[in-house]
């Protein structure tokens, strides 16, 4: 009962997260120095492409899912640019914050398995 509750504790951190890369990497496209309408274009465009990595190798319905390895690279690069992103963005904090929930995250599912 326990492991089941921490499983969905865990689903619902991860979801989370996945949301705070996209937030991320769209408010960090939304603060550059350029007029409105390319701020927002960069701000959507990232977001788009991040959704669209993401869809393909890391959702659970990925079309192409990773695993093993290669999904530990996708992991780290797409959580570490959103940390990244709430560095430039939010500061050493909010990215301190951010890489810590990820690292919670990612020892519950290797203490599931």
């Amino acid at each position: 009962m326990l492991a089941r509750l921490m499983g969905a504790a865990n689903a619902v951190l991860a979801f989370l997260l996945e949301l705070g890369v996209y937030t991320a990497a769209g408010w960090w496209g939304f603060t550059r120095r350029a007029p409105l309408v390319l701020r927002l274009l960069l701000a959507s465009a990232l977001v788009v492409l991040f959704a669209v990595v993401w869809g393909l190798f890391g959702a659970p319905s990925a079309v192409y899912p990773l695993h093993g390895a290669a999904r530990a690279v996708l992991e780290l690069c797409w959580f570490g640019a959103g940390t990244a992103a709430w560095a430039a963005t939010k500061g050493r904090w909010a990215a301190a914050w951010f890489a810590g929930a990820w690292l919670l995250s990612t020892v519950l599912v290797l203490a599931s398995a």
